[in-house]
């Protein structure tokens, strides 16, 4: 009978030791969720970390007090309205009320893939107010496809939100 008794009492430990805690079993499926997560991130040039991060309406207040010739590090998340479609070179992404900051990629380092409009980007670099002469402003006209009529109808330097990024992550 004893030994009935010490085989039952040591079945019931072993069975209690192997069985998952519930706390356990959660923070095992986040950790899960958030592996998944991270591998489906995208890195593009240099992998950075994300300290302070802003949204495209504070970019955008940013921006508005910047002058020519101003810059500053930063990192911010925005939609992608466009991509280059020849190379993936450069991307414009939504800042607040319909405006836009260009993003050309340091020492033409890497490209963005050429299906990413419309996707959500976070890229690091330096933000800065730039004028972009006429030949450039049509050389991108060119490279997004529009029309002769519409490349023809450049004829100033525009006064753009500039962005050199030296790494992004696409989600």
């Amino acid at each position: 009978m004893k030994r009935v008794l010490v085989l039952l009492v040591l079945s019931i430990v072993l069975i209690g030791c192997k069985k998952e805690k519930p706390v356990e079993k959660e923070l095992k499926e986040e950790k899960e969720v958030v592996e998944k997560k991270v591998d489906s991130i995208q890195y593009f040039g240099e992998k950075f970390e994300v300290t302070k991060l802003l949204t495209n309406t504070e970019m955008l207040e940013s921006y508005k007090k910047m002058k020519i010739g101003d810059s500053t590090l930063v990192t911010f998340k925005a939609k992608i309205n466009q991509v280059c479609k020849k190379k993936g070179c450069w991307m414009t992404l939504a800042l607040a009320d319909e405006t836009e900051a260009m993003v050309k990629f340091k020492d033409y380092g890497f490209f963005m893939p050429l299906d990413c409009d419309g996707k959500i980007v976070t890229v690091n670099g330096y933000a800065f107010v730039n004028e972009v002469p006429v030949d450039e402003l049509k050389h991108y006209a060119e490279d997004a496809g529009k029309s002769k009529e519409e490349i023809e109808k450049i004829t100033a330097p525009e006064k753009t939100f500039s962005f050199m990024a030296t790494g992004a992550m696409l989600d």
